[in-house]
């Protein structure tokens, strides 16, 4: 008997809605930071971008984070997902995520300090992550490579 029964179908579709909110946010926050950028410390505007990103990731970024790694392990479990190579690499590039979104909360906390560690270069190339990642992850969970 399968440990999730009848409610398998619900923990999956609650996994991909929330991994789709969280790439959301992870597209979103980098441009937020490209933005709040041109604007200087301590303005009016520097508040508003402040508040933004802040808001991002403790209502959208900060939640899916953990309820698509609560449903995903459910998941993981239920399938036996770790016998399989296409679940590691999953697994690896879950993790690179998962690190990416810490960066972005660290580097909202820079920005509402007032610095200005990157440049907006650097910020849209790093904005690509969450979507190279995401074309990785469907076709190991998809196409089931190895």
């Amino acid at each position: 008997m399968e440990w999730l029964g009848a409610a398998y179908p619900w923990v999956k579709a609650a996994h991909v809605i929330f991994v789709i909110f969280l790439m959301a946010g992870l597209f979103m926050v980098p441009r937020f930071f490209i933005y709040h950028q041109e604007c200087a410390p301590g303005s009016d505007e520097d508040r508003k971008w402040i508040d933004r990103e802040r808001r991002l990731i403790k209502i959208i970024l900060n939640p899916s984070l953990v309820l698509v790694w609560v449903f995903g392990l459910m998941l993981m479990v239920q399938i036996g997902a770790w016998h399989f190579g296409w679940f590691h690499l999953k697994l690896l590039f879950v993790l690179g995520l998962s690190g990416y979104h810490g960066w972005t909360v660290s580097y909202a906390k820079k920005l509402a300090k007032g610095q200005r560690p990157m440049t907006d270069r650097k910020l849209r190339l790093l904005n690509e992550i969450p979507g190279i990642a995401a074309a990785v992850i469907v076709i190991a969970v998809i196409v089931q490579p190895f």
